[in-house]
């Protein structure tokens, strides 16, 4: 009865546990887990390509990165070609589609009107979940023939001899080389990159743009003063997201770049890519050595991506020290 008629400042305290407490060790361990799979399947990954590629590494050396030769029927390889068309088409890809995707984004957050600003937003999210193997398709059957006609031709028949357009222009004619599959990289990686800078710009508190505004700032004003260097940081990694998805690419380049193991001489010559060497002869790679030349490009890929990821982080963390 006098533990009844006790006052609570009196009474024993006893603790009250959350109801998810004792789950949070096996919460904890499962994030662990999950974190160091990943980790492991990555470095997994790496050796498999390294150790499949040891053979060419060895045998070829640095020159692997210099020849031109592809001859499975002698069992000489060289990766020049692939390795520099990968880069050579990101790169052009990245230059062509990232104004286009900055427009978008500004248009969607700035200028459109409220009515079409979701269905061209959803239109552009769509864009992105479209198959590479369609981009491929329609570039090979329709873009291609197109592109042969109204630009190739005339800008290579316009060309002055001897001077750079014409070296910059050499080529055959029939719509597939470095530039349209540059085009149709572009194409593909242009809805990631306006779909996020997009979000990021959303992201951007209005009474900051409203701010701005009301000091008199143009919109063009806006968006280079005051948006641009809010989400700067984050827009390098809209960028790499990009430029990694060209840089990997396989279905749609395997369609239109050509597939040709020399370097080539224009921007309408045909090349090849990493990926797309790799699609196209990995079912047909017979001799060890021919299979190893293959996972060493697979391996160079790789260390091209893990490059790229590298260097946005040292701009994203510059960034952030400043």
């Amino acid at each position: 009865m006098s533990e009844a008629l006790a006052s609570p400042a009196d009474r024993p305290f006893v603790p009250v546990h959350a109801r998810g407490e004792r789950l949070e060790p096996a919460f904890h361990y499962a994030c662990a887990a999950a974190a160091t799979a990943l980790f492991g399947a990555m470095i997994g990954l790496c050796i498999m390509l390294a150790w499949g590629g040891w053979p060419s590494i060895s045998t070829f050396g640095i020159g692997f990165f210099t020849s031109t030769v592809w001859n499975p029927v002698t069992d000489i390889y060289g990766g020049a070609s692939p390795i520099l068309g990968t880069l050579i088409t990101s790169a052009i890809a990245l230059a062509l589609a990232l104004p286009l995707a900055f427009c978008t984004a500004v248009f969607l957050v700035e200028f459109c009107p409220n009515p079409l600003r979701r269905p061209i937003g959803i239109a552009v999210e769509l864009l992105a979940g479209i198959p590479s193997i369609v981009y491929g398709m329609w570039g090979l059957f329709v873009f291609a023939p197109l592109f042969a006609q109204y630009i190739e031709t005339p800008l290579m028949s316009w060309a002055p001899p001897g001077s750079i357009w014409e070296r910059l222009f050499t080529g055959i004619p029939n719509g597939s080389g470095i530039l349209t599959a540059s085009i149709i990289l572009a194409i593909m990686i242009l809805p990631y990159i306006a779909a996020t800078l997009r979000e990021l710009f959303l992201s951007i508190p209005v009474r900051v743009r409203e701010s701005a505004y009301g000091i008199g700032c143009t919109p063009l004003e806006v968006v280079w003063s005051v948006t641009l260097p809010y989400v700067r940081r984050s827009a390098i990694g809209a960028v790499m997201l990009g430029l990694g998805r060209a840089l990997g690419e396989t279905m749609a380049v395997t369609f239109v770049i050509g597939n040709s193991h020399r370097l080539p001489r224009g921007l309408f010559d045909s090349g090849s890519t990493i990926s797309s060497i790799i699609a196209n002869e990995f079912a047909e790679a017979t001799s060890p050595m021919h299979m190893s030349a293959l996972l060493e490009l697979g391996f160079v890929l790789f260390l091209i991506t893990f490059v790229v990821l590298a260097l946005a982080r040292a701009l994203l963390g510059h960034g952030h020290s400043a």
